[in-house]
């Protein structure tokens, strides 16, 4: 008996040693695993991987950065029966547990036990919250452990509110979907208020398999899922049996809504996305960050449009380059092959691809790719002659046949409520538009299609400006105490000093010269000749300081006399900057695109405090420098070489065209005191356009111009008080004697303003009488 006795209290002993040697294992293993647990407080203001997102300044969605789509929202912007779908299908004991649901934890080992594979999960919605923010997702026993203690721990840190959001935030939910918000939008394009309760119920039943059993990629799996939260609804009394009934019998809707932007604006979120990376690094994609932009979606849309129309025109007034391929007869089986084949071909702009499948004498009849059968029209067709080696269209087009056949494959686009026969222009181009006030770019558009070249014309291309340099140097030209009355003879000239060839004869570009000519003229007609005397004159060292004031580095500009011709290399924006100038009365700012910077939690991070004209920018000209040359420049378009522009009807719009040397690139920087916009045309390789600024980069300023016009206030800049205007001969610049007929008037500074008057055309003859004799 005693042996008995001994014996059962050595195996109490033993047992009693074991568990306390387990449960000091167990406390050991706590306190070294609480020592290494992440600090939880740091969900109380957690940061989510949220994309980026860039909006224009009226608040429009330009663009979407970043892998992860997800849409953070507050508990109480989550529909109640959502909250409570997750709680009846993933933790129903969730709000009576301490994080851990022990009783599920009994359950699953006594499922385990007795089965030998585990068949029912213990894992809470605390549980997931843990592993989600802080663990990875290796099966271990140390992983498990620590996600029963950070449960534990959240459990008592946050409400069970603040837990539930962490996790209807967090959790993937399939099709890219991140968080709730974000899946009610991809799977249904709704926002939370608006979901019905299958649909909650269908978004709820996703945790378990996002990837296999969502709605789009396995319905029936998603659906059985679905009814089975339903299930759960009603059997935790969330819902009633009526409403369990008519809820299952309800079909799917789901439907995949990618997100997408709501201005398209290429160009702009490519640029913004750049200077962010720059900056932030691969942060930027993950950081939720709202971008709000300077850019105005009505200037924009107008801008892409109309930089789209300049450049199609462009295109058509060359002629017409053929058909891309043809796909042979126009045979029942080929039509069903070719619709396939449409479908890849990509679409630019405003242009659709599309075959052609009948050709008549006057029209002809085209399949589109999405399918639709058209009519192209004689006026959509006449246009299309064929182009010569030198640019240039051939002979009028008779029929339709001489330039289309079965089977052809081209682009079309809509004009004028009819189909058009087009063809992608090889021609490309840029615009912008900067507030002259503070530097704010309210639009830009960097070439003819963003898929066909992410390559932005607008900022990073490097081109010659030609003559629409010109008013940088007349200005430099005033400050030295030349007038617009100052007069140089416009007439052949040899020169060393050109920077290219050891002996240069520049010329104007009608070739002819014309003797005497003032510095307004010369502006105005865009004069060579004239320009390189004043540069001459003024002297290169002077004028390349001079023009660091409109923001040019003279290291990257030519120090020779082929700078008055504009040879230095620069970009639209760069030139736009510098016309800014002008425009605001002399005040140099900066150019900006982005205004405001708001974080995830709402919290402004960065907002632009831009310099302001008249306000706390830096003078560089001198309200009458500024003054006179817009003058000039209003003058280009009443008088000189943009006269296109005056059927705009406004007094208060001044720009200079220009055009470069073989005729590489033609340019048009005009502008209204509000706003100031730049235009370029070019081929990216260099070559000659066949036209000059006025032909091909002022046609689309207008185009542009004349939609933005009506909102802008007719503005008469202000006469600085000394300015003064004088009777002047054209042909001197002196003042003119009362009975000169041929006599203008001119302004000036009322100190550089001249002050002899010419002679009496009888004093003349009496000089002439005294020399004689």
């Amino acid at each position: 008996m005693n042996i008995i006795l001994q014996t059962g209290q050595r195996v109490i002993f033993a047992f009693l040693s074991m568990c306390l040697s387990a449960l000091l294992i167990i406390v050991l293993i706590y306190f070294y695993l609480d020592e290494h647990l992440p600090d939880v407080s740091n969900l109380q203001n957690v940061q989510y991987q949220v994309p980026m997102q860039i909006y224009t300044s009226d608040k429009k969605l330009i663009g979407t950065f970043g892998g992860k789509y997800r849409l953070p929202v507050k508990f109480d912007e989550v529909p109640i029966m959502l909250a409570n779908a997750f709680v009846a299908i993933e933790d129903h004991r969730f709000y009576s547990h301490l994080g851990v649901d022990f009783i599920g934890f009994m359950r699953a080992a006594k499922s385990l036990l007795k089965t030998g594979r585990k068949s029912q999960g213990a894992s809470t919605i605390t549980m997931q919250v843990a592993r989600n923010f802080f663990l990875t997702k290796q099966k271990t026993f140390t992983r498990k452990f620590k996600e029963i203690l950070l449960a534990l721990k959240i459990d008592q840190s946050l409400s069970k509110e603040e837990i539930l959001t962490l996790y209807m935030n967090k959790i993937y939910l399939g099709q890219g979907a991140y968080g709730v918000a974000a899946a009610a939008k991809i799977y249904y394009g709704k926002q939370l208020k608006d979901l019905t309760l299958p649909q909650i119920a269908m978004i709820a039943g996703l945790p378990q398999g996002p990837s296999k059993s969502n709605p789009i990629s396995a319905p029936k799996r998603a659906l059985a899922r679905r009814n089975q939260v339903l299930l759960r609804l009603w059997q935790n009394k969330y819902i009633s049996k009526e409403m369990y009934k008519k809820a299952i019998l309800e079909p799917i809707t789901a439907k995949l809504h990618r997100p997408k932007s709501e201005f398209y604006a290429p160009y702009i979120a490519e640029t913004v996305r750049r200077k962010l990376k720059s900056i932030l690094g691969e942060a930027v994609y993950t950081s939720g960050i709202h971008v709000y932009t300077t850019i105005n979606s009505k200037l924009q849309r107008d801008a892409q449009l109309a930089i789209i129309t300049g450049l199609l025109n462009y295109d058509q007034r060359h002629g017409y380059r053929g058909a891309l391929d043809n796909w042979g007869k126009s045979k029942i089986e080929n039509i069903q092959g070719w619709s396939k084949k449409l479908k890849k071909i990509p679409t630019y702009s405003t242009l659709q691809p599309a075959v052609i499948i009948d050709v008549e004498k006057q029209q002809s009849t085209a399949l589109l790719k999405n399918g639709n059968i058209e009519i192209i029209p004689w006026e959509g067709i006449r246009w299309a002659r064929k182009t010569s080696k030198w640019g240039w269209p051939g002979k009028e087009l008779k029929s339709a046949k001489s330039v289309l056949k079965e089977g052809d494959l081209v682009y079309l686009s809509r004009k004028n409520n009819f189909w058009n026969l087009a063809q992608v222009p090889k021609i490309e181009g840029a615009i912008i538009s900067i507030s002259p006030k503070n530097g704010e770019i309210k639009s830009l558009v960097g070439g003819f299609s963003f898929k066909r070249s992410h390559f932005n014309r607008a900022t990073q291309a490097k081109r010659q400006a030609g003559s629409s340099f010109k008013p940088f140097i007349y200005s430099a030209a005033l400050n030295k105490g030349l007038t617009l009355a100052t007069v140089y003879d416009d007439s052949p000239i040899v020169l060393t000093d050109s920077g290219i060839n050891a002996y240069w004869r520049p010329s104007n570009v009608s070739h002819r010269f014309h003797g005497s000519t003032s510095l307004r003229e010369a502006l105005i007609h865009s004069r060579n000749i004239v320009s390189i005397k004043i540069l001459q004159d003024i002297g290169i060292p002077y004028t390349l300081d001079y023009l660091k004031r409109f923001g040019f580095n003279p290291e990257r500009l030519p120090h020779s006399l082929s700078l008055a011709l504009g040879s230095g290399l620069t970009s639209p924006t760069q030139l736009a900057v510098g016309y800014t100038t002008f425009a605001n009365g002399g005040y140099r700012i900066r150019p900006h695109m982005i205004n405001k910077i708001i974080d995830q939690r709402g919290e402004i991070v960065f907002e632009a405090s831009p310099l302001t004209a008249h306000k706390d920018a830096a003078p560089v000209l001198s309200p009458e420098n500024a003054f006179l040359i817009n003058d000039a420049l209003k003058d280009v378009i009443q008088n000189g070489t943009a006269t296109k522009a005056k059927r705009l009807n406004r007094k208060d719009i001044s720009g200079k065209t220009g055009t470069t040397n073989d005729m590489h690139d033609a340019w048009f920087i005009g502008y209204h005191p509000h706003l100031v916009t730049a235009v370029w045309v070019g081929f990216d390789i260099p070559k000659s356009i066949h036209e000059y600024g006025a032909q091909a980069a002022l046609p689309i300023w207008i185009d542009y111009m004349q939609k933005i016009l009506p909102d802008l206030p007719v503005t008469i800049s202000q006469k600085p008080p000394s300015i003064i205007t004088a009777r002047i001969n054209p042909q001197n610049g002196l003042l003119a004697n009362p009975n000169n007929e041929n006599a203008i008037y001119e302004i000036f500074r009322a100190y550089h303003a001249p002050k002899e008057t010419e002679p009496s055309k009888s004093q003349n003859q009496e000089d002439s009488l005294e020399y004689l004799f």
